[in-house]
Formats: C-alpha cells, sequence, structure tokens
C-alpha cells in the first residue's frame, strides 16, 4: 500500500521564509555577527540583540553611527559568505519531506537574504530550490513591507487571498499579513502576534501545509 498527497487544488500557493523557518541558521547568524562586532571593538551580544530586530543598514546606524554603512555592510557580507561556504548547516526536521511533497510551480522562497546564500545552504542540506525565489536584491522595501510577498504571489501568478505564509520571526509574520495573506508561524516557543495559527516546529506544521496546498488528506492506494 502506497499513500500521496492529492495534485494541488487550483489557486493553492505556499510561501516560505528561509532561515529559521526552514533552515537553522540560528547559530551561524550569532558567530557572523560576534565576528563583526569583533572587528570594530564592539560588545557581540549587545549588537547580536539588536541586529535581531533590524535590518543591517540600520543595525550600523544603531551600533556604529561614526562609521561607513557601505563598508560595515561590505565586511558583513563577506562573512557570511564565507559562512554559507564553511559553515555548518541543518535543515528543519520536516523540511525536506515537506518542499518534496509539494508539487512544482506552488510554492516559493521569501527571504531577506540574498539568492546566492539561499542557493548555497540549500544544495548543502539536500533541499530543492523552486522556480520563484524573492531576495533581498529584488525589492527596494524589505519585511515587514508587504512588497517582498507580493513580489512572490505575482511571480506564481496567485491571488495574495490563496496564499500561506510560513514564518517565524515577527517582520515576516507583518510582512505576510499586510499582503493580504494566511500566515503561520513555526518554530517558535510561543505564537507571533498576528499569526493565523502556531506551531511549535515545523514538522508539526507539514500535514496541515500539506493539506492547504492540495485540498485533501492523504490518498491511500493499494
Amino acid at each position: 500500500m502506497t499513500s500521496d498527497f492529492a495534485q494541488p487544488r487550483s489557486g493553492k500557493y505556499v510561501l516560505f521564509d528561509v532561515d529559521g523557518t526552514l533552515i537553522d541558521a540560528v547559530d551561524n547568524q550569532r558567530r557572523v555577527w560576534r565576528t563583526w562586532a569583533g572587528r570594530y571593538g564592539l560588545d557581540a551580544d549587545a549588537v547580536y540583540q539588536v541586529a535581531l530586530r533590524t535590518r543591517p543598514m540600520e543595525t550600523f546606524a544603531a551600533v556604529v553611527p561614526d562609521r561607513d554603512p557601505g563598508e560595515c555592510l561590505s565586511a558583513l557580507h563577506e562573512l557570511e559568505d564565507e559562512d554559507v561556504r564553511s559553515g555548518v548547516y541543518a535543515a528543519f526536521d520536516g523540511a525536506s519531506e515537506l518542499l518534496s511533497a509539494l508539487p512544482s510551480g506552488c510554492w516559493g522562497l521569501v527571504t531577506s537574504n540574498y539568492e546566492h546564500r539561499v542557493r548555497g545552504r540549500f544544495a548543502r542540506t539536500g533541499l530543492p530550490v523552486p522556480s520563484v525565489l524573492v531576495d533581498a536584491a529584488a525589492v527596494e522595501e524589505g519585511k515587514p513591507s508587504p512588497v517582498p510577498y507580493l513580489l512572490a504571489a505575482e511571480r506564481l501568478g496567485a491571488e495574495p487571498e490563496d496564499c500561506l505564509v510560513i514564518e517565524d520571526a515577527p517582520s515576516g509574520v507583518e510582512s505576510g499579513l499586510r499582503a493580504g495573506m494566511t500566515v503561520w508561524g513555526v518554530n517558535a516557543p510561543v505564537a507571533v502576534d498576528g499569526a493565523h495559527r502556531h506551531f511549535g516546529s515545523l514538522r508539526e506544521a507539514v500535514p496541515d501545509i500539506l493539506v492547504f496546498a492540495t485540498g485533501a488528506h492523504r490518498e491511500s492506494a493499494v
């Protein structure tokens, strides 16, 4: 006996954040910011706490207002690229099963990172890369603006109300909500404000995400 999910129902799409949602990169991000802070003689923990809440250029303005932000960003990018090449990465439990089960053309990635890093991390963790990937270079306004998720929907040919966003962070949840999409939170001990549903782990959410995408529970065939 074999079990397979039904084919996608027309007009239902899933949009995933990457870091913290599909890829466990917390230790990597902490290490990169610790090294970056060391270069500028700053307290690493204090810098990381700011970085968690703001985008890089905003972080630089807060912690090194007297330094050239372009120089700061170049240093950060250098460290992040090196981490993609040499860091240790892991996909969250359930990520591979989930992405492999989703029919092509019904899902995409929306990340505040850059495409080459996402592809590098996915290659190292064995995750498939979809045809639609909206990264930081694709938009002028990042999360929590709705622009990234709206662009992903446009590229998929989807209406916002037919999209499910999977996120782990407040800025991403806000972005999805402002785009008029259904938003589920994963991989956090408590629910992010505004999320329509919350799952403690990605693994817990896998069956429900697949049901949303296919419109049916598992179908069994002998």
